[in-house]
């Protein structure tokens, strides 16, 4: 495979990380976290000091978390989406996250074995909410296939 799906996905918080509100969700992410590292086409994904990626900044925002990973392919991107913990928490985001209206998770594609930095995804999601999908920055619901080199 000469290609792999990379992913991003922002999230303004409603609270703090440590606030009683956030809890349920704070206490999910190890097990998703593990979900997704042992999942059919799962590659690499974004942490910070914690093993988790809510201390890693984006857009110089406090209030924003980033979660960013490498899949084999869409597919298996989507399978895990919506399965088992990850779909109950993500079921309750309104409870979590604020309401945004732009653009905050985009795919693209990247060469086998390269890892995104959080530069990249912040410069994906901002093309994407500039020029809708492009091969550049796309969403699942208008995806591209990968570019070769010419």
């Amino acid at each position: 495979m000469t290609h792999e799906l990379a992913q991003v996905n922002i999230s303004r918080l409603k609270y703090p990380l440590d606030s009683p509100e956030l809890k349920d969700f704070v206490d999910g992410l190890d097990h998703v976290n593990a979900v997704a590292e042992a999942a059919e086409g799962f590659v690499w994904r974004l942490e910070g000091e914690g093993g988790d990626a809510t201390d890693v900044s984006v857009f110089d925002d406090e209030w924003i978390i980033i979660n960013m990973s490498v899949w084999r392919d869409a597919a298996s991107l989507n399978t895990f989406m919506y399965a088992g913990r990850h779909r109950e928490l993500m079921a309750r985001r309104r409870e979590f996250f604020e309401p945004v209206k732009e653009a905050m998770t985009a795919l693209w594609w990247v060469p086998a074995g390269e890892r995104p930095t959080v530069a990249d995804a912040e410069e994906r999601l901002i093309r994407l909410r500039e020029h809708g999908p492009t091969p550049y920055a796309f969403t699942f619901r208008e995806q591209f296939p990968p570019v070769e080199p010419s």
